[in-house]
């Protein structure tokens, strides 16, 4: 089956929900990453046109509620950062935000999307095949740090050539190396970088500005929190979550996120880690995004997680998830044995480590927190 017969469902699905016409869309990806449709009653939200899950990379997914005009006013402004419309290559999860608003886009714009074939999961070839297929001269795609690394580093000259002709390829899903973000720009693919979530209809802070009809502000503990005609309507069936995440302030509707930020000279909107993310161990307040950030700098190290896990002498210690360069047996066996870079991070350095080759990720791409943390406690308890 084509690209074109693979989302026709969802995409005649999609549409009548943003006519207002048909109920609440919800879609979840089939083998091959093709939409499956389900249709989804939402009791209390007026205007709800799609249902999505929150990654879970922390816990138990909720279902967010995004309405007609929140999904408009996001296309809409999406297109105005874009600087135009164009035909969108869908190449995440659709169950997720940020795969979803790719055809949701579409629609809006009244373009085609195509969908890459994810049934051998997400792979450069895969990829370049699918971008080959574009017929239309602007060009969009969403993609997360993990798969854009995986084509910069791919040998075909292709991979790279059809990368560069994306007008834009929005980057968010997790945070984005310096590096990687150095070397994508430096081969003439035009990243963007992209900040939101589930409950803002996905990215609406671009290279750290907001879009048109978003506002950023800062809390008192400079929890991050988003505003304006593109956060959602709640959680289904979940009021109190709703209550404690979705606040009226002014006459806008704001967003209380999980993330702590700052904002630099120029205004810009900077992500400085979770509000979670605070360790107490031995008395000590540690945060566990400094501590990771360190063990990036070490050389060999490719990625990081650290988390607070129990420990009867500390109360909670640090424990670290770390993915190397080199990961076969004998480097991993020497990263975890040797222990050299611990005395450069003092009373920062783990307790626990367990080295491997790539990080625990979900399918959309983001780091899976709790999974890791529970792999890194067990680990512990067992020593």
């Amino acid at each position: 089956m084509t690209s074109a017969g693979k989302i026709e469902p969802a995409l005649a699905a999609l549409a009548a929900a943003l006519r207002g016409e048909g109920p609440a869309v919800e879609l979840s990806a089939g083998p091959d990453g093709a939409p499956v449709v389900e249709f989804v009653e939402t009791p209390g939200f007026e205007d709800a046109a799609v249902v999505v899950r929150t990654s879970g990379s922390t816990g138990t997914p909720k279902a967010t509620v995004l309405t007609v005009d929140a999904l408009a006013a996001s296309s809409m402004a999406t297109a105005l950062a874009l600087k135009g419309e164009g035909q969108w290559l869908l190449a995440l999860p659709v169950q997720y935000v940020a795969g979803v608003q790719v055809l949701v886009r579409s629609l809006f714009a009244g373009t085609r999307p195509w969908v890459m074939d994810l049934s051998g999961g997400f792979t450069p070839e895969a990829f370049t095949a699918a971008a080959l297929e574009l017929t239309d001269k602007i060009r969009f795609t969403s993609l997360v740090p993990t798969q854009l690394q995986r084509l910069l580093d791919s040998p075909s000259a292709d991979t790279l050539a059809v990368l560069r002709r994306f007008n834009g390829v929005l980057l968010g899903g997790a945070p984005a190396a310096p590096e990687l973000l150095a070397s994508a720009r430096a081969a003439g693919v035009r990243v963007v970088t992209t900040y939101g979530s589930a409950e803002t209809c996905g990215g609406c802070v671009y290279d750290g500005v907001p879009l048109d009809g978003v506002e950023v502000r800062l809390a008192a503990d400079g929890r991050i929190l988003l505003g304006g005609a593109t956060v959602a309507a709640g959680y289904l069936d979940a009021p109190e979550l709703t209550a404690e995440a979705f606040v009226e302030d002014g006459g806008v509707r704001w967003y209380r996120t999980n993330d702590l930020g700052e904002l630099d000279r120029d205004g810009s909107l900077v992500v400085a880690g979770r509000a979670d993310d605070v360790v107490i161990t031995g008395g000590v307040k540690v945060s566990a995004g400094h501590v990771q950030a360190e063990l990036e700098k070490l050389d060999g190290v490719l990625a990081a997680f650290v988390a607070g896990v129990p420990s009867a002498e500390w109360g909670q210690a640090l424990a670290a998830y770390v993915a190397l360069v080199d990961s076969s047996p004998e480097s991993i066996a020497d990263f975890t044995a040797d222990a050299a870079w611990a005395p450069g991070l003092g009373q920062l350095a783990p307790k626990t480590v367990l080295a491997t080759g790539e990080l625990l990720m979900l399918p959309n791409g983001k780091p899976d927190r709790l999974g890791m943390t529970v792999r890194l406690t067990e680990l512990h308890q067992g020593k």
